[in-house]
């Protein structure tokens, strides 16, 4: 059984919060960025929900920051309320623009600050976040043509018709063929004892600068306003994602079931 892992800037904390650990064999400078937007249409202000006794960004903020692949962490939101948290912390945050309509666009907004080769989105409500999620995001990055990439894990059985588990399929060289909500592939024929492997889609991402930079330049495309998959615009646009596999499985916090059944696993 797989484990279950755990507009303008208006202030920044970096320098001596940054979390740095030199490698020989990875990029010159990976930048994380975690995505903290204070409103969700499903479960309220879930960013600073407490968890096992600690704000939600706390699990997501301490994993990422523990992972020596990264030369910098830091934390991008919306907020006050949030970044008075960071502030309170000691961990380094950003003020972006409340209108900034995606987790890579406000990614992209820290991009215009702060320079690095390789920019890491950790999605905020991913308290279940591993450090080895991130190495294993980076490690396509060996390959000179990969420009963006991002991770899958066995679905299990009730996800694979849940369209709250996005699933993934891609090529033999780990390209993403395709994200859906629904169950891909198909089985037409449920053919007993062979049926294909299915793969839930983690959403965390690593782009060079130059795929980050284009994503706000190209408008919304039809499968990811259909989808409601922000991923796919990048596919629509040529731009290739490769998809690394991952032992651990994660649960992103959505609702208040997720919730709870988060702060059951951190407290075992």
């Amino acid at each position: 059984m797989r484990d279950i892992a755990t507009a303008q800037p208006a202030s920044i904390i970096l320098d001596s919060q940054l979390h740095s650990q030199p490698s020989e064999k990875r990029p010159a400078s990976v930048l994380g960025v975690i995505p903290a937007r204070l409103a969700s249409t499903r479960l309220a202000r879930k960013v600073l929900r407490i968890i096992a006794g600690r704000p939600m960004l706390a699990w997501v903020y301490e994993a990422a920051n523990t992972c020596p692949q990264l030369d910098r962490v830091v934390i991008a939101t919306d907020s006050d309320e949030v970044a008075e948290l960071c502030r309170q912390n000691n961990w380094p945050v950003q003020l972006t623009s409340a209108d900034l309509p995606s987790g890579t666009d406000r990614v992209h907004a820290i991009a215009q600050q702060i320079p690095a080769d390789i920019y890491v989105n950790i999605q905020g409500d991913e308290p279940l976040l591993k450090p080895e999620h991130l190495t294993a995001l980076l490690r396509p990055f060996t390959q000179p043509h990969v420009e963006v990439s991002t991770l899958k894990v066995l679905c299990t059985p009730e996800n694979i018709a849940n369209p709250n588990a996005v699933k993934v399929v891609t090529a033999a060289d780990g390209r993403a063929l395709y994200f859906s909500r629904a169950t891909i592939p198909y089985d037409r024929d449920a053919r007993i004892g062979n049926a294909p492997q299915y793969w839930k889609h983690i959403g965390l991402y690593a782009y060079r600068k130059a795929a980050l930079q284009r994503f706000p330049t190209l408008p919304p495309s039809v499968l990811e306003q259909t989808e409601r998959l922000e991923q796919l615009r990048f596919l629509e646009n040529g731009i290739d994602i490769y998809v690394e596999p991952t032992d651990f499985d994660t649960i992103g916090v959505d609702t208040e079931e997720d919730l709870h059944r988060v702060e059951a696993l951190l407290r075992r």
